[in-house]
């Protein structure tokens, strides 16, 4: 078992506009990619409890052409707002980084 950041090649968040963040989450290989989609580690649910958000407004998009996952969530607070802590969506992967694939 390993961590997604020990698998994954990439993985980074951004904004994705300002009400949402977007990460994504690349491989360098085929069999990277498809090891991790199908251990269903990386699911609304986990994506959801990690991030303290709705599983029903979590999107979760492969893109097996390019060995790689696109994961949107919505943001607690408008990017730029003053409650905002990361203006530009930035680091916010730690959490998804350390979910364990089996």
């Amino acid at each position: 078992m390993k961590k997604l950041s020990e698998i994954a090649s990439i993985l980074r968040s951004k904004n994705a506009g300002p009400l949402f963040i977007t990460f994504d989450i690349m491989f360098s290989d085929k069999s990277s990619f498809e090891k991790v989609m199908q251990s269903g580690a990386i699911n609304k649910k986990v994506i959801a409890q990690e991030y303290e958000v709705n599983p029903k407004e979590v999107e979760i998009i492969p893109y097996d052409i390019v060995n790689s996952i696109k994961v949107t969530i919505p943001r607690k607070c408008i990017s730029g707002s003053l409650n905002d802590m990361d203006i530009y969506g930035c680091q916010q992967q730690v959490p998804i980084a350390n979910i364990i694939i089996p």
